[in-house]
């Protein structure tokens, strides 16, 4: 397993679709991986710190779990088939929830859990960078900086 980072959530023109994009902690590879506008910006208000007046449902979860006594380990990032990621959520308990990967990655934002993902993932999805990518993640950044998660509301 591979640890990640989240660089951040965009909306790929002209198709209007989020994606999350993520980086290998110690390695070139990116994973994009393609998410609903409901979970792109869970991500963006986690990334931001912004709490809502009221908790939402990653909130909540995180809420729930620690409540039960439980907290979570890691985000685990397991397989893609036909362009769909599956996701693990591991608890300190030893529990293993299966879960898709933009809510597991909204909750471990949320518990500053870490991230990580199979090898063969990255091998059959990652992006290696070159320098002109470097400079595209960079103009990312700054876009991450101005953006707000109700952008992501459809």
């Amino acid at each position: 397993m591979r640890e990640l980072e989240v660089i951040g959530v965009r909306v790929e023109m002209p198709s209007n679709q989020p994606l999350v994009l993520l980086h290998e902690v110690e390695g070139v590879r990116y994973l994009p991986i393609w998410i609903g506008a409901v979970e792109a910006s869970a991500i963006a208000q986690a990334q931001q710190n912004i709490m809502t007046p009221r908790p939402l449902t990653h909130e909540l979860l995180t809420s729930v779990i620690a409540e039960l006594g439980d907290e979570i380990e890691e985000i685990r990032i397991v397989d893609v088939s036909e362009g769909v990621f599956y996701a693990e959520i591991v608890f300190a308990s030893g529990a293993v929830v299966e879960s898709r990967p933009s809510d597991a990655i909204a909750l471990a934002l949320r518990v500053a859990a870490r991230i990580v993902c199979a090898e063969d993932v990255l091998d059959e999805a990652g992006i290696a960078s070159t320098q002109d990518e470097e400079a595209e993640v960079e103009r990312f950044r700054e876009f991450l900086e101005s953006v707000d998660p109700e952008d992501f509301e459809p």
